[in-house]
């Protein structure tokens, strides 16, 4: 059976903020921009379908979590795989927009490259990963 990461939604406490960060930091496409407590972005190509999801606000079935409200979301960890090509532009972007970048963490084997991290205004830490040139998953 294939499977491929289709969407991750990271729960934000105010979703303007959050979406100007992804959209002006990051430099991802949005799919619309923030309405009525959510903002979405293609991670990929638009014919893969991937997409970040933010939510200021509860999600489906989020009264069914064992974990007390409040304690249910927090900071979680995301990669973004970035053309190695890129990789001056993406992080002078985040640069002029005053994000710390720690790194480079050179990684061999299974995901050889460059990873470089910063955090988002709700301290999820962001990875871009920078594949090495010839190196494919």
């Amino acid at each position: 059976m294939h499977r491929t990461l289709f969407e991750i939604v990271l729960v934000v406490k105010d979703i303007e903020a959050a979406a100007r960060f992804y959209r002006d930091a990051v430099g991802l496409e949005p799919i619309h921009p923030p309405e009525d407590g959510w903002a979405s972005f293609w991670t990929g190509e638009r014919e893969t379908n991937s997409w970040l999801g933010l939510r200021q606000g509860t999600l489906l079935f989020e009264e069914f979590s064992p974990l007390a409200e409040g304690n249910r979301f927090g900071p979680t960890h995301f990669a973004l795989r970035v053309l190695t090509a890129q990789k001056k532009e993406a992080l002078a972007r985040l640069a002029a927009h005053g994000v710390t970048v720690y790194g480079p963490q050179v990684w061999e084997g299974r995901m050889k490259g460059e990873s470089y991290y910063f955090f988002d205004p709700d301290d999820n830490l962001v990875e871009y990963w920078f594949p090495a040139t010839n190196h494919a998953l």
